[in-house]
């Protein structure tokens, strides 16, 4: 018999989880000690999970997680760091640890973007044969209709 288990989606980081994702971003992401103070990690965390979470723009979050900008900045750093990728895989460990992990369930799931400005601008395709003259393209008109 199997045993359905139901959890709820996370939209902000949980007690438990934090005390284990903490030490990941202190080692990670450390407090400079001289200019300003970094923002609430935990806070910024919560509001990276909701942005993900909801597709919302970064400049859409809601006020109670602070300064959409600072949280924007704080995502691009972690993201160059390697927060998320140790996050996981600490993540992966503990579930894992509980025997929880089914591997042969595991994918890999993609988002695609619109191309900003355009995207990347390609060199035009070059012909590989001769154009058709008139009557050639009347003729392969004709027949693409019959």
């Amino acid at each position: 018999m199997v045993i359905e288990r139901r959890f709820e989606t996370v939209w902000e980081v949980p007690d438990v989880l934090w005390e284990q994702i903490e030490p990941v971003l202190l080692e990670a992401d450390p407090p400079n000690p001289r200019g300003r103070p970094q923002a609430d990690a935990r806070r910024a965390l919560d509001g990276i999970i909701f942005r993900l979470r909801s597709g919302c723009q970064w400049n859409r979050l809601p006020k109670e997680f602070g300064d959409d900008s600072t949280i924007h900045r704080t995502f691009q750093r972690w993201g160059d760091r390697g927060v998320f990728t140790r996050i996981w895989a600490l993540l992966v460990q503990k579930c894992e640890d509980l025997g929880e992990v089914q591997w042969r369930w595991q994918s890999a799931d993609a988002a695609m973007g619109k191309a900003r400005f355009g995207g990347v601008i390609l060199d035009p395709i070059q012909r590989t044969g001769a154009r058709p003259g008139a009557s050639e393209a009347s003729w392969l008109m004709e027949m693409a209709v019959r």
